[in-house]
């Protein structure tokens, strides 16, 4: 028993840190390659249980340029998989997707309505 339990914590651990160098991997290589007509943001990062599939959740400023930013993101995937295989090593290529943080948005809604109440 003690011995499942530690598995499954080296894989909650290995899970986390696979988690967070593609966030932080997201982060630097849309900073480098995006325009600097907007502001993008890497919010989060979850990859799927068997570990092949990863989504990065992104907020862009202005809202406007939000759709550019995303299609940008996304029709780049092949690129970002490069970078991270060459930036992270030791990790299978995941099938990356990168989505708005509607969750983000509506905590800024949220903060902005405060705001205006206070």
């Amino acid at each position: 028993m003690k011995k499942r339990q530690e598995q499954e914590q080296e894989g909650n651990t290995r899970h986390q840190k696979i988690r967070e160098a593609l966030r932080t991997s997201a982060a630097e290589f849309l900073a480098r390659e995006a325009g600097r007509q907007s502001l993008v943001t890497v919010t989060e990062a979850r990859v799927s249980n068997d570990g092949r599939s990863g989504r990065v959740y992104i907020t862009v400023l202005p809202q406007s340029a939000e759709e550019s930013a995303l299609a940008f993101a996304n029709r780049n995937r092949g690129e970002f998989s490069k970078f991270f295989k060459k930036k992270i090593r030791g990790i299978s290529p995941l099938h990356i997707e990168f989505v708005i943080d509607e969750g983000e948005k509506s905590r800024q809604r949220l903060d902005e309505l405060g705001t205006e109440l206070s």
